[in-house]
């Protein structure tokens, strides 16, 4: 049997399976270990490759191990179910991921620093303040629907439906009355908690560099432009512009066979948040510029003129983030390119 040089790691709350292997594959032990046990187990194992799963808590683990001396690779986990076998379980789970990582075309997620993540988790929290935002919104119109009461979409209309909440004058039940009081003050404070995130990552993208130049591109403002600081990966990690767009899962889905090229609808896979936040920032150029004009012969125009606005806004967001990859492997800022085609 040969040396120890890769184990496959598969992690969970409370109890972790090892699986470890010597170069030419061959299984040296399978291993369960609780979670207070996992560091030791690991100090007494000679230095070699550790991989596991990019999944909930495998970045700090990665921090963990790295620290120790080994080598920590982190796996997308799409790219390790096809290595399992038969049924799944722990076992097949850490065989499979420890066969996944010595392929030589597998990718791999770089491990963040704890600044990374904890950069990330501003992002996160104003997503899901605004997703509790928007359903109380949307409750609020709902139940006001049920007593007459409508008012226009957008966010800015709402205080209309506050204002017949608040008047004692309206026709509102009493018992209805309270409790969407309770759900307006609700409201109010997750207002005040959002703009107190938008003004952190405001702040943030003021003093980041990097950030400052991404937000010379069009569409990409304070929240994106950390937002890709935060979260994507360095551009090195990708060959191309056209990589880092795929990755962000804005490049079409290829069904080709037979030598027929055939292409569906954008992928959606990779990092969703900022997907998200580019067809945003997309999405308010072409408004502009259907409201003041985009410049003759640009390609945005030529675009408007036979493209529908929701496609062109995806193709627009996969345009940028090809912008953003050159700037962010390149240096330097935007510059807007010559009016041709």
């Amino acid at each position: 049997m040969g040396e120890l040089t890769i184990i496959g790691l598969d992690i969970a709350k409370s109890v972790f399976q090892a699986h470890g292997a010597d170069a030419a594959g061959s299984v040296m032990f399978r291993k369960k270990l609780g979670r207070g046990r996992l560091l030791a187990f690991f100090a007494g194992q000679p230095r070699c490759v550790v991989a596991l799963e990019a999944c909930a808590g495998a970045h700090h683990w990665g921090r963990e191990l790295e620290a120790m001396g080994h080598t920590v690779k982190l796996i997308p986990p799409a790219y390790v179910k096809p290595f399992v076998k038969r049924q799944k379980n722990d076992e097949a789970d850490a065989e499979a991921i420890c066969e996944a990582a010595q392929r030589p075309t597998m990718r791999f997620v770089p491990v963040k620093s704890r600044e990374q993540q904890a950069s990330g988790v501003v992002f996160r929290a104003r997503d899901l303040l605004v997703r509790q935002r928007t359903q109380i919104m949307n409750g609020l119109r709902g139940h006001l629907a049920e007593f007459g009461y409508v008012a226009p979409k957008g966010v800015m209309y709402v205080e209309r439906l506050v204002a017949e909440i608040e008047d004692p004058d309206s026709q509102l039940p009493p018992a209805a009355r309270v409790s969407l009081q309770v759900m307006v003050r609700m409201l109010d404070a997750l207002q005040t908690e959002i703009a107190s995130l938008d003004a952190e990552i405001a702040r943030r993208a003021k003093e980041d560099p990097v950030a400052r130049r991404l937000m010379t591109i069009p569409g990409i403002g304070p929240v994106t432009a950390s937002a890709m600081v935060a979260l994507a990966p360095g551009a090195e990690a990708f060959r191309c512009g056209r990589d880092f767009s795929a990755w962000l899962g804005l490049t079409p889905v290829q069904r080709s066979s037979g030598g027929k090229q055939k292409l569906g609808q954008i992928t959606k896979a990779g990092e969703r948040t900022l997907r998200r936040l580019l067809v945003i920032g997309a999405s308010a150029v072409i408004k502009q510029a259907l409201i003041r004009g985009a410049p003759p012969g640009s390609w945005l125009a030529q675009m408007l003129a036979r493209k529908p606005r929701m496609l062109m806004a995806v193709a627009l967001a996969n345009k940028t983030a090809r912008i953003i990859w050159a700037l962010l492997a390149r240096g330097g800022v935007y510059r807007a390119p010559a009016l041709t085609a």
